[in-house]
């Protein structure tokens, strides 16, 4: 969890308050260009009208969107993120309601609402997932679009008995290092990741961040209260094709050309 030592930390911002929010726009990673264009080129051929975007934290999708010339507005709980938007190329043209992506309205009907990053497993229970999907039927115009990214839960690596699995092990330069695990609950399908630093001079942090991790069937189900259906599903930016090995999905649903 959170380091008490992080006083200057707005309980109200959840997950990701000022300490984390500081560090989150750190260059490479999910920052580097090669992973942001992509996901971008694929939302603003999808888009065609305004558009939406769910947890919109730093703005890290929603500001190049916007300097592109597309409308998008954001929702984001954490005032520690949404505050870094503007300072963007594109992040002022970015329309930001400070709320709960579950049941936060803001204003208009969009093409295409989209939420990125693993951010639909943030909402730990399965009822909260299913009133993400509603909430984002009801901000779509007829034919709108709903699109979801997120990793698929690496089960198929515990063996009998175990319910950990690390994901990152990298020694830090001068010393120290880091060390990332999640830890499964199959029967709640709930998980944390957890992740360890360690700075040369033998101090640490531990951070560990709850989930809930659902299939992609199940989200179809999802889709389908919420009025929608599939239209779309790839195993990455690149629309490449969803297969048994596939360690992630980009999903698209749409509503009804009726509604």
């Amino acid at each position: 969890m959170i380091s008490e030592a992080n006083t200057g930390d707005d309980p109200r911002d959840g997950w990701f308050p000022e300490s984390v929010a500081a560090g989150y726009d750190a260059p490479g990673g999910a920052n580097a260009p090669e992973v942001v264009t992509p996901a971008v080129d694929v939302l603003e051929d999808l888009a065609d009208g305004p558009v939406l975007e769910f947890a919109v934290g730093t703005g890290r999708i929603a500001a190049p969107m916007a300097a592109r010339g597309v409308a998008v507005s954001g929702i984001e709980l954490s005032h520690a993120m949404a505050a870094r938007i503007a300072g963007k190329a594109g992040g002022d043209a970015v329309e930001v309601t400070i709320g709960d992506m579950t049941t936060t309205r803001v204003p208009g009907r969009f093409s295409l609402v989209y939420l990125v990053y693993n951010t639909i497993s943030n909402v730990l229970t399965q009822g909260g997932q299913v009133d993400v999907f509603r909430n984002a039927a009801a901000h779509l115009r007829p034919g709108g679009l709903f699109l979801v990214e997120v990793g698929l839960p690496d089960l198929r690596r515990l063996p009998p008995g175990q319910d950990t699995v690390p994901f990152t092990v990298a020694p830090g330069s001068g010393g120290g290092g880091y060390v990332g695990f999640d830890q499964y609950d199959v029967v709640t399908q709930q998980f944390t990741s957890n992740h360890v630093t360690v700075s040369p001079d033998g101090t640490g942090r531990f951070r560990r961040i709850p989930f809930r991790y659902a299939w992609p069937a199940e989200m179809d189900l999802m889709a389908r209260i919420a009025g929608m259906s599939l239209k779309y599903r790839w195993a990455d930016w690149d629309r490449s094709e969803f297969t048994a090995e596939s360690t992630k999905h980009v999903s698209v649903w749409e509503t009804d050309l009726s509604t």
